[in-house]
This record gives C-alpha cells, structure tokens and sequence, in this order.
C-alpha cells in the first residue's frame, strides 16, 4: 500500500508541481480560513477574510470584542454566517481564556493533545483540526475531505464507506510522517478533484492516474 499511495502521490506531482498549500499571511489566518471554509469555495472565504483584514478584526482579542453582528457581516461572503461567526467567537475565546491568547501555547503539546483539545470546541470537527494542525502548526497529519474520498474510492483503495479516522489512519500507517509531504499530497488531491476527478463528468481520459482507476474501467 506505501508504493501505492507514493506512486500516486508522484503522479499527482508531476501533473500540478508543488502547490504550497495553505495561502496565509499568519498561523491565526490558516485557522480562521480553515473555519470559514466550511461548505464554500475558497473564493468565498478569501472574501470574508479579507473583509476581517480591513476592518482590522483579524485577531483572537477582536473576534472576542467585536459585536457579534458586526462578526457576522465581515464574513457573509462565505456563506453560513451566523453559524461560522459563533464558530470564530468560541476559538477565539477559548484560545484568550485558556492560552492568553497565544497560539503558539495553544500548539505547543503532543498532536494528539491538540487535536483533542480542538476537537472539543464546537464546530471544530475532524477534517478542520486536522486542517489546523497541518497548515497552521506543521504537525505530520493528514487531511481528508471528500475529494480523497472520491479519488480514492474511484482507484479502488477505499469503498466509500470508511469514517473520517478510517482513512486518515490508512494514509499515517503507510506514509513516512512528514508535514510537507501531507501539505503537498491533499493539497494535490484537491487540485485533482476539482480539476480532474470531478464529481460529475470526470475528465478520466486526461487523468494521469486513469491506468490504475477502477472507475475508468467500470464508469458508474
């Protein structure tokens, strides 16, 4: 399964080259957009986030202090306001009550202290820790969302039916745990699905890993 999952990794490679995945000018920025991205496109949270920049509120103490209406209108963009702006202010909050603020007291433990302790503010699920723990703090973790689950299920390697730690599992059992190879490897799995491995029409005579799909032979 490791030479599996490498070859596919280096396919995906040499098609999109490295992509240096997650755009953000600050580790408090990658959390903020790992929250906003929730059920959006990306294009949308760049939006909100920009709109957080401008009104200077793109901090912990801010997102506390900040009316929540006024949290709510900065991050419309992304769409789910209401719910994502309470999701900002219980992060936000927890991270001035328990780390004073800091995020490198908050990150600064073993990944699976962490990764607890994130998992147990609401609206933080597995895929958003993961994403925080990953890009914002460089632990070896790995993301998966539902392009991996697509790709993936399409070449044969899962059925579709694994929970979330199922398939995260699969990926830290048989890959060196290295954070830059994790960044790169879903930050090509996505590009792939969104370019490539579409949901509906895949471009499958074009994909680079069509020898080895088990959809392309067997479409639907």
């Amino acid at each position: 399964m490791r030479k599996t999952l490498v070859g596919i990794y280096e396919r995906l490679l040499k098609v999109y080259g490295q992509l240096h995945w997650w755009p953000a000018k600050s580790p408090f920025e990658v959390i903020v957009g790992a929250i906003l991205t929730q059920n959006t496109a990306w294009s949308n949270v760049e939006k909100a986030i920009r709109n957080l920049e401008v009104a200077q509120a793109l901090s912990p103490a801010m997102l506390v202090d900040l009316p929540l209406a006024e949290v709510e209108r900065l991050i419309q963009p992304s769409g789910y306001f209401r719910q994502k702006a309470q999701r900002l202010r219980i992060f936000a909050r927890h991270l001035m009550e328990r780390h004073g603020g800091s995020l490198v007291r908050l990150l600064d433990g073993p990944l699976d202290d962490v990764r607890k302790e994130l998992l147990e503010l609401k609206g933080i699920g597995p895929e958003t820790a993961d994403s925080i723990l990953l890009y914002a703090a460089h632990f070896p973790t790995f993301v998966v969302d539902a392009y991996t689950v697509r790709i993936f299920s399409r070449l044969g390697i899962l059925d579709g039916k694994e929970k979330y730690g199922e398939v995260r599992d699969l990926f830290l059992a048989h890959l060196p745990h290295d954070s830059f190879l994790f960044n790169e490897y879903h930050a090509l799995i996505v590009e792939h699905g969104k370019t490539c491995c579409r949901k509906k029409k895949p471009l499958c005579n074009a994909c680079s890993l069509s020898d080895i799909c088990f959809y392309y032979g067997h479409p639907g």
